[in-house]
């Protein structure tokens, strides 16, 4: 250990977002891995307490494992800026930035990276009649994994009825069919890509669901698409100000060939679950869960 800049690690999960369940999954494993890396590990489940619970704890850095709002939007990483504890993952700007699609959406295009049509509008607009061509995709414009989308098909008979826990604004994005492609992003490297198959929507039970979905790791995609893939990915991670391992979406129909592929989203705190992209791509390229988690704790700072 004495090589290393940190001994004390907490990691930090739960929390009261939508996704409190999954960064509980994730916390666990990521801690589990680093204490057989050797690492002192508190798990700490994120509450209102939060600060003064780091400043009992004292650690050397914090492994955020939070997932969705308030830790993966800005909110928590500002904390910890301000506090001065090291963190891994994205910093203030790029968190609060990958959170919000609209936004990533147009750092993507200011960078010359395609990504389908989209536009917030109201809820209450959303139900009342179709604010754009069928078929379209309806969903929180700041959560992530999937939580609260809707697909409305071609020929709806009518809008979507949202549920009562939908944001007053949403992101409506024409749908874009094809392929549903994955790659990680480690540093400056893109690890590799997955293809994912799931009998439906690939949504919040499809992705953290045993059996769930199935993954095709690397994917059987012609080398143009597969370099496409990597090069996209890291130009977003880095268009965005990321640090640390990211994860960036992608829809690819091959009828279309290169002009097929576009941006969905990029993820600044990928899942680490037993069913999670992220450390299955880099065990693919020989980096196992205990290293990839090492590597995360060792790039912790704060600035980021």
């Amino acid at each position: 250990m004495s090589s290393r800049a940190f001994r004390k690690v907490v990691v930090l999960m739960g929390g009261p977002s939508a996704e409190r369940e999954v960064s509980l999954s994730t916390g666990r494993e990521c801690a589990a891995a680093l204490r057989e890396e050797g690492y002192e590990v508190v798990e700490l489940d994120a509450g209102p307490d939060l600060a003064m619970r780091l400043a009992e704890i004292s650690p050397d850095c914090v492994f955020n494992a939070l997932h969705g709002r308030w830790g993966e939007d800005g909110c928590v990483q500002g904390m910890l800026e301000w506090m001065g504890i090291p963190y891994t993952h994205s910093g203030v700007l790029a968190s609060s930035l990958a959170i919000d699609k609209e936004r990533t959406k147009d750092i993507y295009r200011a960078h010359g990276l395609p990504v389908c049509e989209s536009t917030l509008a109201s809820k209450a607009d959303v139900m009342a009649s179709h604010v754009m061509p069928m078929p379209y995709v309806v969903k929180p414009y700041n959560e992530g994994s999937s939580v609260g989308v809707y697909l409305v098909a071609e020929g709806a008979n009518a809008p979507p009825k949202l549920a009562d826990d939908m944001p007053e604004i949403v992101m409506v994005e024409a749908f874009a069919p094809g392929r549903e492609l994955t790659v990680s992003v480690m540093g400056d490297r893109a690890l590799e890509i997955t293809d994912i198959y799931s009998d439906g929507w690939y949504d919040y039970e499809a992705k953290y669901t045993e059996g769930g979905s199935r993954h095709v790791v690397p994917a059987e995609v012609p080398a143009n698409i597969r370099e496409m893939c990597f090069e996209y990915a890291v130009t977003a991670h880095n268009a965005l100000g990321c640090r640390g391992v990211t994860r960036t979406d992608f829809r690819w129909d091959e009828s279309k060939g290169a002009d097929g592929l576009i941006l969905l989203e990029t993820n600044t705190q990928p899942g680490m679950t037993g069913t999670s992209l992220t450390p299955e791509q880099a065990g693919k390229v020989g980096i196992s869960m205990g290293a990839l988690c090492s590597w995360i704790v060792e790039d912790a700072s704060c600035g980021r």
